[in-house]
């Protein structure tokens, strides 16, 4: 089994008191989050999972504990949230690449592209 982050004990969270700690006091008992929210530090996260290796690319999530916080503008805890698995949600990776600016073109894709590019035949434009 391998543990990816810091499984935080029941006895850690029993210390957090909404209404009365700010930042400062729980990154004391809890230490510094996984994550933080994307648009502010209002909302701290820590992550933690648990999982059953049975080879290099063969493994499971066994157990997963989230703990979310958050804060008020002056950095008061004002909720806590604690979950696992339960809420988690499986994600499809779409299997396609996007085409990236900059990659060399083929001979073929050069020629193509140039031409009607070069007209000799063309008279400039009158203004």
């Amino acid at each position: 089994m391998a543990t990816h982050g810091d499984l935080i004990e029941s006895d850690r969270l029993a210390r957090l008191q909404p209404g009365v700690q700010k930042k400062d006091d729980v990154a004391q008992i809890l230490g510094s989050p996984s994550s933080t929210g994307v648009f502010g530090d209002e909302t701290w996260y820590y992550i933690a999972d648990v999982e059953e290796r049975y080879s290099v690319f063969d493994r499971e999530t066994i157990e997963r504990q989230v703990v979310t916080l958050r804060f008020d503008q002056e950095g008061v805890l004002r909720e806590m949230d604690l979950h696992g698995l339960d809420r988690g949600r499986e994600v499809d990776l779409v299997e396609r690449e996007t085409p990236s600016y900059g990659e060399s073109p083929d001979f073929l894709q050069q020629v193509i592209g140039n031409l009607g590019r070069f007209n000799k035949g063309a008279q400039p434009e009158r203004r």
